[in-house]
């Protein structure tokens, strides 16, 4: 996770990084052991470049970070929520095409 475009994000942080982002926020929850998490990776990373100073991207890590994707209703991983505006905007579950991703970035700025 050594991109400078993307960020790491806690049950603790979520409220003040995410939900008060001024920019959209795409938050990643994966976990370690989640093979098609790893898949996900660079292209989550390649759009947090892509679209640097757009949009905010961040990654949670649901093992160490219980609350938030109950919150969100996160029922497997990887799971990837938007938020615009403090609000749940659109979600993909699942290892899909990077396209996929970048169209709901694009829907929504």
């Amino acid at each position: 996770m050594a991109n400078a475009n993307t960020f790491t994000t806690t049950d603790t942080s979520f409220d003040t990084e995410v939900l008060k982002s001024d920019q959209l926020a795409v938050v990643d929850f994966w976990a370690e052991w989640c093979g098609p998490c790893r898949q996900l990776t660079p292209k989550i990373e390649e759009l947090a470049t892509e679209y640097a100073g757009k949009i905010k991207v961040f990654k949670m890590n649901v093992d160490e970070n219980p609350e938030t994707p109950v919150k969100f209703h996160v029922r497997g991983i990887p799971t990837v929520i938007f938020i615009k505006n403090g609000q749940l905007v659109d979600q993909i579950v699942g290892n899909q095409p990077k396209e996929v991703f970048a169209d709901v970035i694009k829907r929504q700025m």
